[in-house]
């Protein structure tokens, strides 16, 4: 995925998503802790308050000692009142009063409050959390807090026993602690908002870069892939500098590859045109060779003939006869290369097959003193016999005129995993070197007075199966090859 440029700036956007969401995560997690050490302050400040109203109480109570004794008289508690309200004068958000076990609150105040008028009365909401309270704290004789959470804040009451005349007494202070509230709230929300809009911008930024990028790169792909290489499109710029500067290269490439194609067409015609010239050359050359020799000899018996008596006109008649029958073949030769005859398979016992083509040829290889030997290691095959008749004679025909005397030459069939396979073997040295690239070819020949058509003809035949024709480079003597695949059942 990250080995290309999507992936990385895919990757790149998640790095981004997910250090945000770690970011908010700790700022969220130190307002939170912010919020605790705000809650354990303000116990500690409630502590201390209800401690002052506990020290005040103490003080009126030793002033006036008989007016301590009546609770429901209205100076009383105006004084005790006006203790709570010294206590806590100072200390903003904190509320508390006094109160008697069994009669409730006696006193009560909230010097900081924050509306128009004073407020006097106990809130209505908290009342049974501050009675629980004084209660614990009466019957423990000690000081108690009590802490109270919500989803919106957090209710801290801490309540004292009073000690004096008057039993049932005690003290009590409350605040509240608002997670989300006040400077520190709106510093959190504005650093929040900050992020995540930074976040917003950056995410819509790398999203909106991200698609441009497939977009064009897409685009170059799908104009790419719509043509052959040897003809690259013209791609238009992309807007995107580094893109451009590919897009500049590759049609700077598609240009150059296709002046150099055009060149290279331009080379290939006229190289064509040449071969093709020699070919027309090489082939004239032969034929005309061919052909003049007979027409030179003829031309020399005729005019023999003319200055002599009977007996030298029928000796040149015979001669020229001999001479046509030269041409007729040389003739059936060329067609032989240049018309393709139609394949007649059929099964062939390759044993009979094989004896014929040798027995056409034995006065010929008697009289140049090499004996024929034929073998097969096949039963049969299936082929066109006149045709491979014709091959198998012209191989024959080579081995027995370059074979030294008194040596053997081996027409040979097998089956092997390319097909049947017919060679012949002869003990010469072969064709020259210089020839042996162009050795199938017509007209090619390393024979004096050869007509380099045989080779030619056993390449067609060959071709005409479906199979090849190969001159073997290995072990003593020559062996040419004609390879014939299998026919499909």
């Amino acid at each position: 995925m990250f080995r290309s440029m999507r992936g990385r700036l895919i990757g790149l956007l998640l790095l981004l998503v997910a250090a945000t969401v770690s970011a908010g995560t700790l700022m969220v997690a130190l307002f939170r802790q912010s919020t605790a050490a705000r809650a354990e302050q303000a116990q500690a400040e409630i502590g201390r308050a209800c401690d002052g109203i506990v020290e005040g109480y103490g003080t009126l109570a030793a002033r006036s000692p008989e007016s301590a004794s009546e609770t429901s008289q209205a100076p009383f508690r105006a004084s005790l009142t006006a203790v709570i309200r010294r206590a806590l004068h100072d200390r903003s958000g904190l509320e508390g009063g006094i109160w008697q076990e069994g009669k409730g609150s006696l006193a009560y105040a909230f010097p900081t409050y924050p509306g128009e008028r004073a407020k006097t009365d106990v809130p209505e909401a908290e009342l049974p959390r501050i009675e629980a309270v004084n209660h614990v704290a009466l019957s423990e004789n000690h000081g108690i807090v009590r802490k109270y959470a919500f989803p919106s804040q957090t209710l801290l009451v801490t309540a004292s026993p009073l000690p004096g005349p008057i039993p049932g007494l005690t003290a009590w202070t409350m605040t509240r602690v608002f997670p989300f509230a006040g400077r520190s709230y709106r510093l959190l929300m504005a650093g929040l908002t900050t992020l995540f809009a930074t976040v917003l911008v950056a995410v819509g930024f790398l999203t909106s870069f991200t698609l441009s990028w497939s977009r064009h790169v897409g685009r170059m792909e799908n104009a790419l892939q719509a043509h052959d290489l040897t003809d690259l499109p013209v791609l238009a710029p992309t807007g995107e500098r580094e893109l451009d500067r590919i897009v500049s290269a590759l049609n700077d490439a598609g240009a150059r590859l296709s002046e150099a194609r055009r060149k290279a067409d331009g080379l290939a015609r006229q190289v064509a045109a040449a071969e093709r010239l020699a070919a027309i050359g090489r082939v004239s050359a032969g034929i005309a060779h061919e052909i003049r020799n007979p027409i030179a000899a003829m031309r020399l018996k005729a005019e023999n003939a003319l200055s002599g008596d009977g007996r030298s006109k029928d000796s040149a008649l015979k001669m020229i006869v001999g001479q046509i029958e030269r041409l007729d073949a040389l003739i059936r030769r060329l067609l032989s290369v240049t018309e393709k005859e139609k394949l007649r398979r059929e099964a062939v016992e390759l044993e009979p097959f094989l004896a014929s083509c040798i027995s056409a040829l034995a006065e010929l290889a008697k009289a140049k003193g090499v004996v024929l030997v034929s073998c097969s290691e096949a039963k049969g095959g299936w082929f066109d016999p006149e045709q491979v008749r014709r091959a198998l004679d012209n191989l024959l025909r080579n081995a027995i005129e370059a074979a030294p005397g008194g040596t053997e030459v081996t027409l040979r069939a097998r089956r092997t995993p390319e097909g049947l396979v017919f060679s012949v073997h002869d003990e010469g040295s072969g064709p020259p070197t210089r020839v042996r690239e162009q050795l199938f070819e017509p007209f090619v020949t390393g024979r004096a007075g050869g007509t380099g058509l045989g080779l030619s003809i056993v390449r067609e035949v060959a071709s005409a199966h479906g199979g090849t024709a190969r001159l073997l480079d290995k072990g003593v003597g020559t062996t040419f090859e004609l390879i014939l695949p299998w026919p499909r059942s």
